[in-house]
């Protein structure tokens, strides 16, 4: 059996167990139950998620040091404290702050949703339908009668596909 982690400050048995990863490098730390309660890792009301993003880079960039929020005046010992932002422009405030964190966590600063396959594929289908429907019109128009019956028909294979009532 493999010995115990060692608590990092005082030598006992860890108990408690953080990760984090900072600019793609991992940092660890092994703490017992009583280090852990004198630094408020096991207290909700004393550990905040938000203190430790804000201490994820070690040397913190000089032009994010006095942000504040021009329209709630929220500054970053305020995120600190609270663990979230005082309004909506905060996100724009603290923009320099937040993103680099997020980029890290995330694949990327924007969201970009998801789409089921079934949605796409349904798309798709409605966006043939709407092209044949603009072929078919055309093909009339210029009297390509022939085209036109074969438009017509592969409209309604995609009608059928779709569950639409075929066309006439």
């Amino acid at each position: 059996m493999a010995n115990p982690l060692k608590c990092d400050l005082c030598s006992k048995p860890a108990t408690v167990h953080l990760t984090q990863i900072v600019n793609n490098k991992v940092h660890k730390v092994d703490l017992c139950e009583e280090c852990a309660q004198a630094k408020g890792v096991t207290d909700p009301s004393g550990f905040s998620l938000a203190d430790l993003l804000l201490k994820a880079s070690l040397n913190p960039e000089p032009s994010a040091a006095g942000v504040r929020c021009e329209q709630c005046g929220f500054t970053q010992n305020d995120f600190k404290k609270q663990g979230r932002f005082g309004c909506p422009a905060c996100y724009n405030a603290f923009g320099a702050i937040v993103e680099p964190m997020l980029d890290t966590m995330h694949k990327g600063t924007a969201h970009t949703g998801k789409v089921p396959q079934k949605a796409l594929a349904r798309k798709s289908l409605y966006d043939r339908l709407t092209k044949l429907e603009l072929d078919l019109t055309e093909a009339i128009k210029s009297e390509r009668y022939e085209d036109a019956a074969r438009t017509r028909d592969e409209i309604n294979q995609v009608k059928h596909a779709v569950g639409q009532k075929p066309t006439s």
